[in-house]
């Protein structure tokens, strides 16, 4: 596996260096669009729709359409928008894992250690799994500051990426409120039908038939030679287009604690607790340069399917398109 990102995890003065790998693959066959007679590649211009020229992508904005008026946002006028580079993954709040709603999670990541000492990486992940917390994070990728939820799989690390709560629709269409009588007797037939079906989930146990036979499909085409030559018919394809120091743990677990019970008792005696945001940890880095950097000269920082082919004939649900 490629790392596609490296940075760190940070909570209090505790510096976690990881990388992060994606956790997900799609199995999709990737099919082009040709000329049936011919073969030849297919593909789309950016044309213009007042002049009908094809426009090149240095001469590309982009534009925002409320259904009346249209706005033009140039390039330079978006590379003035606030932008965040920060290689840190920063910990909001640790909440109890069940109060994070699936509905809410996207892409997924697995974050490995990325020092030659593994001690607070493993710290934290026995941390969250004994605690049975999920850790509500902040980070930037791709220059967007994203919510995400950080958990423990099977000894590692995940990064979840999160929804924000205004994209999560409410559920607004007739019949899901109607009152519908059910009997006794159909729910307990209902229960015993749930009952029949019951048993452990084995992903390995399904698959796509439809990847499946496509790819069978593919395969035959290529042993009968059922083929055309990719470099005269598609010619060339077009393009579009450190490790973090890791304090001392003990004297970091220490001083975040007793950062956290200031900042908790000061907060008590205001008018209300104050809901967490993702800001910058620059504070609290100044603050853990600081009282580390009297101890270099003494210590060094810790920088260290079951196949698918499985012929139960289970049928996963119809793909839809």
């Amino acid at each position: 596996m490629r790392a596609i990102w490296k940075g760190s995890i940070t909570f209090g003065l505790v510096n976690v260096p990881i990388s992060v790998f994606s956790a997900t693959e799609s199995h999709d066959i990737r099919l082009h669009q040709v000329h049936d007679a011919d073969g030849g590649r297919i593909r789309y211009q950016r044309r213009c729709e007042i002049c009908g020229e094809p426009v090149e992508w240095d001469h590309i904005n982009k534009a925002f359409d409320d259904g009346d008026r249209t706005v033009v946002i140039t390039d330079d006028e978006l590379s003035e928008l606030p932008t965040e580079k920060s290689r840190e993954i920063e910990i909001l709040q640790f909440v109890p894992s069940d109060q994070v709603d699936p509905i809410m999670m996207a892409k997924t990541y697995y974050l490995a250690p990325a020092s030659t000492s593994a001690k607070s990486y493993a710290l934290l992940r026995r941390t969250l799994e004994e605690t049975e917390r999920t850790a509500i994070v902040s980070f930037t990728l791709r220059q967007r500051t994203q919510l995400g939820a950080l958990r423990v799989r099977e000894d590692v690390m995940l990064l979840q990426t999160l929804l924000w709560d205004d994209e999560v629709r409410e559920p607004d269409f007739a019949g899901v409120d109607k009152d519908v009588r059910i009997s006794a007797k159909e729910l307990e037939m209902s229960q015993a039908l749930v009952e029949n079906f019951s048993g452990d989930f084995d992903p390995s146990e399904y698959t796509d038939e439809y990847q499946a036979q496509l790819r069978t499909l593919v395969e035959a085409k290529l042993e009968q030679g059922d083929t055309v030559d990719t470099e005269e018919t598609f010619g060339t394809d077009r393009e579009e287009g450190e490790e973090a120091e890791v304090l001392d743990l003990m004297e970091a677990l220490r001083r975040s604690v007793s950062a956290a019970k200031e900042k908790k008792s000061g907060s008590g005696s205001g008018s209300g607790s104050s809901t967490p945001k993702a800001t910058s940890s620059s504070t609290a880095k100044k603050s853990a340069s600081s009282s580390s950097s009297s101890k270099d000269e003494e210590k060094k920082p810790a920088a260290k399917k079951k196949t698918a082919a499985t012929t139960r004939k289970k049928t996963a649900s119809k793909k839809t398109a």
